[in-house]
């Protein structure tokens, strides 16, 4: 039995690897076209919102429909915030200024979130936790289903 060296193994990775040229990125790029994150979370909100009506309507319980609107916040306002903080011109700088400042922003949306959730006994009247969690669960799960669903990701060309 014969092993390759590490070194064998990254010299015939980087003998793989091509560059694309300035017309295939092109290409590329037309196929695979940004995705806005102020349309991923327009899109949590909704589909939060829209879970906050059906469990209101199942249920027949106001304050549970109240309760799930509640958790999509908890989910929506602290990633509007890591967008609006990330989003800004004015803060470019090296690959690890900018690593440092997604970290940063996305220890305070942690950190907005799980307050959120410690006031909600105290702002939400009769507070379901089932619901709260069914709309916290359903909102963060819903920008998965949009990259999902954008034009060109399942193109195979």
């Amino acid at each position: 039995m014969t092993t390759i060296a590490p070194e064998d193994a990254d010299e015939a990775q980087e003998q793989d690897f091509k560059p694309l040229s300035a017309q295939e990125a092109a290409q590329w790029r037309s196929r695979h076209p940004p995705v806005s994150l102020w349309s991923l979370v327009a899109g949590q909100a909704l589909t939060g919102g829209l879970v906050a009506l059906l469990v209101w309507l199942v249920s027949g319980n106001v304050q549970a429909g109240w309760s799930a609107l509640y958790g999509a916040f908890a989910v929506v306002a602290p990633a509007a915030l890591l967008v609006r903080g990330i989003s800004r011109r004015s803060a470019a700088g090296t690959a690890s200024a900018v690593m440092a400042r997604f970290f940063g922003w996305e220890l305070v949306k942690i950190i907005v979130s799980v307050a959120l959730l410690l006031a909600a006994p105290r702002l939400v009247p009769d507070l379901s936790w089932l619901a709260l969690l069914l709309g916290m669960v359903v909102t963060m799960k819903a920008y998965w289903v949009a990259l999902w669903v954008r034009p060109g990701v399942r193109a195979t060309n």
